[in-house]
């Protein structure tokens, strides 16, 4: 399925937060935003809500510790019991190095596996910029347009009132998304 899309660039970073919360207060769908480095304030300013990514890193973290430290406790008193020293089978305090190490390598690696998918990066996959210049010094704002009531005319006007250099129309295939 395929929607058409306007696509308007600034270049000034002062001219993409107001331009974005003006067109989020008059409730155009904002698609997307391309943008060559991190910009403060962008996230709010586009209305989107906070990342899971940190969740699934934390969850990752503590099911790696549990299973460790079930493992640990298994290996020294279940599986083959030695005595040390007269200290118990499962001296807890010595888990805990272990303990730590496996859960943030596992909470690392499932944070990167979880930012992977969520961003659709994988092996192999043709990068198609939305503008030849949004990697170097341009901002792009992706409107989509969601139904027929949608002028494109107007929307075009508003986006250059804004402080757009550039407004282009496009067809966005889904899987491009």
């Amino acid at each position: 399925m395929s929607q058409r899309v306007l696509r308007a660039v600034f270049a000034r970073e002062e001219d993409l937060l107001p331009a974005v919360r003006e067109l989020r207060a008059r409730r155009y769908e904002i698609a997307d935003i391309h943008v060559p480095y991190a910009v403060h304030g962008l996230d709010r300013a586009a209305g989107l809500r906070a990342a899971r990514v940190s969740w699934v890193g934390a969850t990752f973290a503590f099911a790696a510790a549990f299973g460790i430290m079930a493992f640990q406790v298994w290996t020294s008193a279940v599986s083959w019991p030695l005595d040390v020293g007269g200290k118990p089978f499962a001296s807890h305090p010595s888990f805990v190095p272990a303990t730590f190490e496996m859960g943030v390598l596992l909470g690392g690696l499932g944070a990167v596996a979880a930012l992977l998918v969520a961003a659709r990066l994988y092996p192999g996959k043709r990068v198609e910029l939305v503008h030849p210049r949004v990697t170097d010094d341009r901002f792009v704002v992706t409107l989509a347009e969601t139904d027929a009531a949608f002028d494109a005319a107007a929307t075009w006007a508003l986006c250059e009132r804004l402080g757009a250099v550039e407004v282009l129309e496009d067809l966005m295939a889904e899987e491009r998304r």
